[in-house]
């Protein structure tokens, strides 16, 4: 009997340890199953966060080359007036220094208001230059502070009369501001109070409207860059590349990335590591 029990003994071994692996296969079933969506998921957001932190690293870089070439154009040597003549396609050419000779034309001067400078309220002056019969471009001139009570009285400017000496670069139009009011209401006023030569005050400006209202044809718009003079003052901000919020964006994808493979390796490796100890 003794003999016939330990002859069974390695069969229920066998049945035991069967039974164990059997046991163990359905508990890790579910464990793989989470393990492979965990994977599938980490590698996919992973992928995603690397793919825009190297995007937000290639719009910093082609801001950075777009910086240079502006800084190269502004270095190169200015057109003066003859040269504009011949070849307006100039005014296309963004941030190129210019010398020009002609008249200003005050009577179309209009004032583009909340406009701060080195944190003072006030306005952008903006007056058509003619350079010839056929010729007028649309220079801003400067900027003039506010009236601490009034918005309405405007710091005195000077238009000198004869021809004028203008330095300065191509520019963009006056960039627009947020207005609350009625646009359409707001574009009837402006349009009203130029034709009565009423206030030139103005929330924006735009060119083209500007140009039919007044009659006067502009070929571009010039950023005035000489020494503040006329009453107004030309402290322009420097041209900024803007590349450091570039970093910033890709220095958080990237750790955003890094941050899910560790959360990815400690919940689905160390702990359950550790708790199985």
């Amino acid at each position: 009997m003794k003999m016939s029990a330990e002859a069974k003994l390695p069969k229920m071994a066998k049945n035991a340890s069967a039974t164990m692996n059997f046991i163990n296969a359905i508990i890790s079933a579910p464990r793989q199953r989470s393990l492979l969506v965990a994977t599938m998921a980490t590698v996919l957001g992973v992928a995603l966060t690397v793919r825009l932190g190297v995007w937000q690293l290639s719009r910093g870089h082609e801001k950075e080359a777009l910086h240079a070439a502006i800084l190269a154009r502004q270095a190169q040597a200015a057109v003066d007036t003859v040269a504009v003549l011949k070849d307006k396609t100039v005014f296309t050419q963004l941030h190129q220094g210019v010398r020009l000779e002609g008249h200003w034309l005050p009577q179309y001067t209009v004032y583009l208001e909340n406009r701060p400078m080195q944190g003072r309220s006030g306005f952008i002056v903006l007056t058509p230059l003619q350079l010839d019969k056929y010729t007028t471009v649309l220079v801003q001139r400067g900027w003039i502070p506010r009236h601490q009570h009034d918005r309405t009285l405007l710091a005195p400017i000077e238009s000198p009369q004869g021809q004028v000496h203008v330095k300065g670069r191509i520019a963009l139009g006056p960039s627009e501001v947020l207005d609350l009011g009625d646009k359409t209401n707001a574009t009837a006023d402006t349009t009203t109070a130029q034709t009565a030569r009423r206030s030139p005050i103005r929330q924006n400006l735009n060119v083209a409207e500007y140009s039919h209202e007044t009659g006067v044809s502009l070929v571009g718009t010039v950023l005035q860059t000489d020494a503040d003079a006329d009453g107004l003052q030309r402290n322009w901000p420097e041209i900024n590349a803007g590349v450091e919020k570039h970093w910033g964006y890709a220095f958080q994808w990237f750790a955003l990335a890094v941050v899910q493979l560790l959360l990815f390796f400690w919940y689905q490796w160390i702990k359950p590591y550790r708790h199985a100890r």
